[in-house]
């Protein structure tokens, strides 16, 4: 494979374990199907590093199995994209809603793992794991004799669509599992997350080889979560740019800030409200979501954008009291810092 040039050092070594990792997925994916790249182990014409992208994600669309190379950790991450989604009992759209094993399903089938439809079918695929102390991020996770399925995170937690009136969320697992079954690759171990995550993206959703590297490096700015930024706005109807111009704000887009009163993360969410919504504060991923679900909730309260980032700097209560933007030095530059920094601004 070619080498990309003109990328700082640190990405084009991120890129040239993207490249590796995609030339190990292709011989996973041709040995699992019998393809002739298997058999003669010759290498491929396409030899960019897009050429490289496009085939790989040509062998993954026409992959079907009850097993994968997906690591679990690909699987957790793919999961997290539909936290706040609501329950829908026979969903399976995350468009209209999803029930439980409407949503382990999708989520496997994005990473190549085909399931059965219901809980009590997928309770018998793969392996099954002895109990929680051994349980993995991407194991499947079977509660109340079957009845209900989610996708374990670590921790003794679960992502999951729970019941009617919900949303998926993560929570902690309440009762000693009916089932552990591991369908995911068990030596695609957490050490290759970031950067499985990284390729994962690119393959199947079209990220660009400069963002794919940026993003396995662990560059910062906003390029490093403008993916998130970008769906996050789209799930929630938010206006373009929004997102990153908060975490811009709030954190500097740095995912480890801690605010002297507590506040935590990209976006600054305070333990309370990260609870009330479901999310680790920590993770980039789940507080996006969870901002963006707090700041949708926001505009459709107040009615504006300026009301709306007031409520997400001083709480609701307080634009309320005080009928509009409150009068706190703190909250009047919040605002306007915001909005300076969103585009066209």
């Amino acid at each position: 494979m070619t080498a990309v040039t003109g990328a700082p050092a640190p990405a084009q070594a991120a890129i040239a374990q993207v490249q590796s990792r995609i030339s190990s997925l292709q011989q996973r994916i041709a040995a699992l199907s019998g393809s002739p790249l298997a058999a003669t182990g010759t290498a491929t014409t396409s030899t960019t590093f897009e050429g490289q992208l496009a085939l790989a994600r040509a062998q993954l669309d026409g992959q079907a199995s009850s097993s994968s190379a997906a690591s679990g950790d690909q699987v957790v991450a793919d999961a997290k994209q539909y936290l706040g989604v609501p329950y829908k009992w026979g969903g399976t759209d995350p468009s209209t809603g999803l029930d439980c094993s409407g949503f382990t399903q999708l989520v496997m089938k994005q990473n190549g793992i085909t399931l059965p439809r219901t809980s009590q079918e997928q309770a018998k695929v793969g392996t099954e794991v002895p109990s929680l102390a051994q349980a993995q991020p991407g194991d499947l996770v079977v509660l109340e004799g079957g009845a209900h399925i989610g996708i374990y995170v670590g921790d003794g937690q679960m992502i999951h669509a729970p019941k009617a009136g919900d949303v998926v969320k993560i929570s902690k697992v309440w009762e000693t599992p009916t089932t552990i079954r591991r369908v995911t690759d068990a030596t695609a171990g957490s050490s290759t997350g970031a950067l499985s995550a990284a390729l994962r993206s690119a393959v199947l959703g079209g990220t660009t080889a400069a963002s794919a590297a940026a993003s396995t490096a662990g560059g910062g700015g906003a390029a490093a979560y403008q993916g998130l930024f970008d769906a996050a706005e789209a799930k929630y109807d938010l206006p373009d740019g929004l997102l990153s111009a908060v975490a811009k704000t709030e954190s500097g887009y740095d995912a480890g800030a801690v605010s002297p009163v507590g506040a935590r993360g990209l976006m600054q969410l305070m333990p309370g409200t990260a609870r009330e919504l479901g999310v680790d504060a920590s993770d980039p991923a789940q507080a996006v979501d969870g901002a963006a679900r707090l700041l949708a909730g926001h505009l459709d309260r107040f009615g504006s954008l300026p009301l709306a980032l007031a409520a997400y700097n001083a709480g609701p209560g307080n634009v309320t009291k005080y009928g509009g933007v409150p009068p706190f030095a703190e909250t009047q530059a919040y605002v306007r810092k915001v909005a300076a920094a969103m585009p066209g601004s």
